[in-house]
């Protein structure tokens, strides 16, 4: 299998054999349980699709609780396919996969959504300077963003300007993040580096391609 769901559980730091100290994302993967299979003569295309972290029968859709007794378990919040796989793995329903898929010191990708940050302007969203000499009675124009196009000719502002808008709660990928610790028993799994989202939130865990 080529990756499950986890939770961002916070961050901590380790230390290496040399004594550096190496932040790190805890993260708890799995268990994940098959749900579906998903074949190229039914579907037109292969995945397996994973479910992870329980969920209280009553807030579960009537098509979702026939779903997951197809496959022999419990209601559960998050679904996600995977559609890279190692070739010949037979996956069976309600198959339960845990962290040991992994090992220290391969890498992996991380996608997660990012903080929202809501409305934001130029200087925040984009890291622009602002107009930091207060001159010629300038009082109110720190953090604007200027000029944003021509007058007579084109008459319109360019696509893709950077102005303030929404910020944050994207979809990110992180890419090449290392294992640096797997606990079995917990289901803990630690990666070099920061991962996108908050405390508590849902991300997708696949080995590095």
């Amino acid at each position: 299998m080529s990756g499950l769901i986890g939770k961002k559980l916070g961050m901590t730091s380790i230390f290496d054999e040399q004594g550096h100290n190496i932040p790190c994302t805890v993260i708890e993967a799995g268990p994940c349980y098959v749900t579906q299979i998903k074949t190229l003569e039914n579907d037109g295309y292969e995945a397996i699709q994973l479910a992870f972290d329980d969920k209280k029968e009553k807030h579960t859709t009537n098509a979702l609780k026939n779903h997951f007794e197809k496959a022999g378990v419990t209601p559960k919040r998050i679904l996600r396919e995977f559609t890279r796989f190692e070739p010949g793995s037979r996956k069976t329903y309600g198959e339960e996969l845990r962290v040991d898929i992994f090992q220290e010191g391969e890498y992996v990708d991380v996608v997660g959504t990012s903080k929202g940050k809501g409305f934001q302007g130029v200087v925040k969203r984009h890291g622009f300077k602002g107009v930091n000499d207060q001159t010629h009675g300038q009082h109110n124009r720190m953090r604007a963003p200027g000029s944003i196009g021509a007058s007579s000719y084109p008459s319109r502002v360019f696509k893709g300007m950077r102005m303030g808008g929404r910020m944050g709660n994207d979809r990110v990928k992180v890419i090449n993040l290392e294992i640096m610790k797997i606990m079995l028993e917990k289901n803990v799994i630690l990666v070099k580096g920061a991962v996108p989202g908050s405390k508590g939130s849902y991300v997708i865990i696949e080995r590095w391609s």
